[in-house]
């Protein structure tokens, strides 16, 4: 017995939960579909009110009497053109004798293309003008070009200025330091220094692993060395042998 009532209470709760999950859902439904109600309802209503705007405006339509045609009819133009057949005879030249000028314009308009041409020659002046102003301002430019020194003559001076052997990186940090609008790199230093080497306008030393570089000036200088002294013992045998050369 006591079973029998466990198990319907059981089933009896999920009914009830189940019941109570379905209400929730059916009261979730309303609200989608009453929300869709109420906007098919405004559109509707919008609908209808255009609707009866637009029925206003068939049957003002509708009321309007029919318009005449523009063009008037042959049969009630034909007593017109007769009763004022002489009128229309002479205002007809007048309006053909006003119309008649009207060619002038074309013809006034003619002259047009003389102005583009009279522009090829302002242009062809203003590409000349500028061609002109290139090259007389490239003028200076190669003027104070050719002015400077060259290279080489930089440091064949640099080298004869300097007592002693100079290597390539020493040359090119001084000539750099004494002409900084120029752009002197050391490999283009070493190499006029070896082309002066082959020419003979140079000389070139070891010292370790430094080369070293000089001009034949500062190389005469060095080898102009003042000879060494004598010893006492031979300046005498030199006195004897001159003073015995003397006496015999």
């Amino acid at each position: 017995m006591t079973d029998h009532a466990v198990t319907v209470t059981s089933v009896t709760t999920q009914y009830a939960t189940q019941v109570a999950q379905d209400l929730e859902l059916n009261a979730k439904e309303q609200e989608r579909i009453g929300a869709e109600l109420s906007a098919l309802q405004a559109q509707l209503v919008v609908l209808q009110d255009d609707q009866s705007v637009l029925h206003r405006i068939h049957q003002t339509l509708d009321s309007r009497p029919a318009s005449a045609p523009s063009t008037p009819e042959p049969s009630t133009s034909l007593p017109q053109q007769a009763s004022g057949k002489n009128t229309t005879a002479r205002r007809a030249p007048s309006k053909t004798a006003a119309k008649a000028p009207a060619p002038s314009k074309t013809a006034a308009k003619a002259p047009a293309p003389s102005k583009t041409a009279a522009k090829a020659p302002s242009a062809k002046k203003t590409t000349a003008q500028a061609k002109k102003d290139k090259t007389q301002a490239a003028e200076p430019k190669a003027a104070t070009a050719s002015a400077q020194p060259t290279l080489i003559a930089l440091i064949r001076t640099h080298l004869d200025q300097q007592k002693e052997p100079r290597s390539a990186a020493e040359v090119t940090s001084a000539l750099a330091g004494a002409h900084p609008q120029r752009t002197i790199k050391s490999t283009v230093v070493r190499t006029t220094l070896e082309n002066l080497v082959a020419k003979s306008q140079a000389h070139r030393s070891k010292q370790g692993a430094s080369v070293l570089y000089t001009t034949g000036a500062v190389q005469a200088t060095t080898h102009k060395a003042p000879a060494p002294a004598l010893p006492k013992t031979e300046q005498d045998s030199n006195k004897r042998e001159k003073a015995a050369a003397v006496s015999s």
